[in-house]
Order: structure tokens, then C-alpha cells, then sequence
């Protein structure tokens, strides 16, 4: 067992989810997300389960007793088949695909309370992420980073014409370029990932090696 506990900036605290915080975990996701599909928001039962499966590797932060910060993981192998996020999820369960021997840890989301961002607190998510990795002796993160700029331009570029740019660094995405500079490296683009016309559906499957300091 890995506990997690760690006051950040501001007094916050970073810990392993509880089943006390499923509730207010999943009103977070639905303000996060607002425009992912239905289908596709983890709700309370889905956090009970997470805790059961893989407990050291799902977080949350709070303020108080508010929950302001979240992240949901999983052990898994690094794999470049092209794949949704339901299917990766077990549809949002994780119990079918969290892998006890899988040798690098999925993150599935991070998500920060619009209200709280430009303090740090993602990178906090991040790099509570990574300590979980070495722990575990893994061979770091892999996530999929939703280009959140997309839609801003869709009506210029396919999702493709958006990816490559991005790869070229000839355009800055919210999401994606700040994983990059945290440390994550651009791997390939998965199209139809999720339901989210913000990203054009699609998704970047991105690493980050375990010895990298986020």
C-alpha cells in the first residue's frame, strides 16, 4: 500500500481518493468536462470502484473539505493500437483493464476546478502520478491529451493538419502543449479516442519516463 497525503501551495492537500469523496469527485468531472459526452462522465460509483481496484493510484485534491483536483489511474502496458477511452476503461470502471502487472501507470484524467487553476495544482496531480510510478518501480506515464483547441479552428484545419502543427510547434494547444511542458512526449494521435467535439474527438497518446522530475 502506497498512501498519498501531501499539503501543496495555499494549504491544499493531495491524498488518495476516498469513497467519502466519490460524490463530490464526480460533480468535479461534470464541471471539468462539460462537453464530454454522457456516456463517457464518471460518476460516484465509478470512484467507489477505482478505489477498490487500484487505490493508490486515484487522487484527489481539496480545499477543506471541498474537492477542487482529481485524477483517476490504472496499471496497464504501453500499447500503440489505436483505442477509445471507453474501451482502455472498461467503460469507466477500470476492473477489466487495470493490469496488477502492467508496467506503466494509464492516467486516465486530471482534472482541476476552473476556480482553482493557474496555481499549480495540475502539476501537483502530475507529479503525485509519478511518485506512484517509481514506487511501483513502472516505467512512468502514459495519458491521452485532449487537444482542447481544436474546436477553436476547426472550421481551418482536420484534426490531422491540427496534430501535425502541433507536433511542429507551430501552434500552442491549452491542453496538450502543457503536458508537453511538464514533460509528456507526443507519441500519435488516436482518432474518435472519446465523444468531444472540443478535440475533434480525437486524442494524443503521449509518455513520460519514470526518472523524469515533473
Amino acid at each position: 500500500m502506497f498512501p498519498y497525503n501531501k499539503i501543496i501551495k495555499n494549504g491544499y492537500v493531495i491524498q488518495n481518493s476516498q469513497p467519502q469523496h466519490a460524490k463530490g469527485l464526480e460533480a468535479l468531472q461534470r464541471k471539468v468536462f462539460p462537453t464530454l459526452s454522457p456516456s463517457e462522465i464518471m460518476t460516484a460509483a465509478h470512484y467507489l470502484k477505482h478505489i477498490q481496484v487500484f487505490p493508490e493510484g486515484q487522487f484527489v485534491v481539496l480545499d477543506g473539505e471541498k474537492v477542487i483536483g482529481m485524477s483517476t489511474t490504472m496499471r496497464y502496458h504501453l500499447s500503440y493500437e489505436p483505442h477509445t477511452f471507453l474501451d482502455i476503461s472498461d467503460n469507466l470502471w477500470i476492473e477489466g483493464t487495470h493490469e496488477p502487472g502492467g508496467d506503466w501507470l494509464y492516467g486516465l484524467d486530471v482534472g482541476v476546478d476552473p476556480d482553482y487553476r493557474s496555481q499549480g495544482i495540475a502539476r501537483e496531480i502530475y507529479r503525485a502520478r509519478q511518485e506512484v510510478a517509481r514506487y511501483f518501480g513502472l516505467k512512468g506515464q502514459i495519458t491521452v491529451g485532449m487537444m482542447n483547441g481544436y474546436g477553436k479552428v476547426e472550421d481551418e484545419f482536420t484534426v490531422e493538419e491540427y496534430f501535425d502543427k502541433l507536433m511542429n510547434r507551430d501552434i500552442i494547444d491549452p491542453t496538450v502543449s502543457a503536458q508537453q511542458k511538464l514533460g509528456f512526449k507526443i507519441i500519435s494521435l488516436i482518432a474518435d479516442y472519446l465523444d468531444d467535439p472540443t478535440c475533434g474527438n480525437a486524442g494524443v497518446l503521449m509518455t513520460m519516463e519514470a526518472a523524469h522530475e515533473v
